[in-house]
Order: structure tokens, then sequence, then C-alpha cells
């Protein structure tokens, strides 16, 4: 269930980012715009008060993977 309830945050995180209005530059905009996306999340997880029983931590893992999988987009053509 816990799993399950933080994948789900770390997609709907990345949907989000990848519907963004605002166009950034560059060859994959969208990407650029998830990945501003989820380092603004990564740093609000970062910044919050309490651990909530680890599920913090686990959001945050799931966010720097997703970070890394949305770099590894990027260097698609």
């Amino acid at each position: 269930m816990r799993r399950t309830l933080l994948s789900t945050f770390a997609m709907v995180v990345i949907l989000l980012a990848l519907s963004s209005p605002s166009p950034a530059a560059g060859k994959h905009p969208q990407i650029e715009a998830a990945l501003e996306s989820l380092r603004a999340a990564r740093e609000h997880l970062n910044n919050a008060e309490h651990d909530f029983h680890g599920h913090r931590a686990a959001a945050l893992n799931h966010v720097n993977e997703a970070i890394k999988e949305a770099q590894i987009c990027m260097q698609e053509p």
C-alpha cells in the first residue's frame, strides 16, 4: 500500500510537470519543464518539517529517481 501510494505520488508529479502550460526552451521543452517541477517538488520535500513516518524520505527517493529518468530522456535526439 505504501509503495503504491508513493509510486502514484511520483507519477502525479511527473504528469503535472509534463502538462505544464509554460513552454521551456530547448529540444525537449516538456521534459525540461518536468525537471523543473520535479526539482521544485524535491526542494519542498527537503524542507518539510516532519518525516511522516518515513513517507517523506521515500517520496524523495521516488522524485530523485524520476529526475534521473527525465535526465535520460533529455539525452534522446
